[in-house]
């Protein structure tokens, strides 16, 4: 069951007081979920927007949006000009423009592009750069529509760390740890890698890597290890690469924590194939 107005469901005669009381919890005030409802970040935002009746931002906004790997647990964020933040809702006060906004399921929100300008603004890249890959993964936008919306609003707190991240925003990843990976290996100094390389002859594709120079970077998740099967499919993958010609760098998650050893290796690949560096 998605959020509901308390009140009103009474009124209906839909819910007692007992059974609200007993069954739900409240997000904000009169807005409620059963209590043993996972709560994700959409449903946090819906809630917010119940509340609030006001444009959803931010990773709110982003949630609607379809993003994945939202945290729950953050504040809703919410545009309107009273700056009054009930508990668990942030509300910015910012200026948005006459193409700016959009409906989703009935709720008013920040378009994706202007979503991704604001988190790419806000938030240092580390946090930044997967928020955005997620976002443009989930709506199919490109960083040259971030662009145009940074373009129209030059006066804004934030858009000169948005213009210097711009260029590593990629909505390839489909993990916030590749996009991690990616961003790990750019600020290595190493060459930007293409994202989701597709081999269709072999039917299969790596997360990361550099056609020119036969160059591939996997990350492995804690299904690759946990998994059977995908640990099998896994060696597969890799052999029918090398088979092919390429050579693979895989990291795993603890090596994320290290990553002079992550950068140090594929650049070891990427120059015995050629690359100058």
């Amino acid at each position: 069951m998605e959020p509901f107005i308390g009140s009103a469901a009474m009124r209906r005669g839909k819910l007692t007081r007992h059974s609200l009381v007993r069954h739900h919890v409240a997000l904000y005030r009169d807005v409620y979920v059963r209590r043993d409802l996972e709560l994700t970040a959409r449903i946090r935002a819906q809630a917010a927007w119940l509340s609030t009746g006001a444009t959803l931002a931010g990773m709110s906004a982003a949630a609607i949006l379809g993003t994945k790997w939202l945290n729950p647990s953050r504040p809703a964020e919410i545009i309107r000009a009273d700056r009054r933040a009930p508990a668990g809702i942030v509300v910015h006060s910012w200026t948005l423009g006459p193409a700016e906004t959009c409906t989703v399921a009935g709720m008013d929100v920040t378009t994706p592009a202007r979503t991704a300008f604001d988190l790419g603004r806000l938030y240092r890249p580390e946090l930044a750069v997967p928020l955005v890959d997620a976002l443009l993964n989930a709506t199919g936008i490109k960083p040259a529509d971030v662009l145009a919306v940074a373009d129209a609003h030059p006066g804004c707190r934030g858009v000169a760390r948005l213009r210097s991240v711009l260029p590593l925003f990629d909505g390839g990843a489909e993990s916030p740890q590749e996009s991690r990976l990616r961003l790990t290996i750019v600020r290595g100094g190493l060459p930007t890698p293409e994202t989701q390389i597709e081999f269709r002859d072999l039917h299969i594709r790596v997360d990361l890597g550099w056609r020119e120079w036969k160059v591939a970077v996997e990350y492995d998740g804690v299904q690759h290890w946990t998994d059977r099967r995908q640990r099998s499919w896994d060696i597969d993958r890799i052999a029918l690469l090398e088979e092919a010609g390429w050579a693979v760098v895989r990291v795993s998650a603890e090596m994320m924590s290290r990553p002079h050893i992550i950068v140090e290796r594929v650049q070891a690949k990427l120059r015995a194939a050629g690359c100058p560096i």
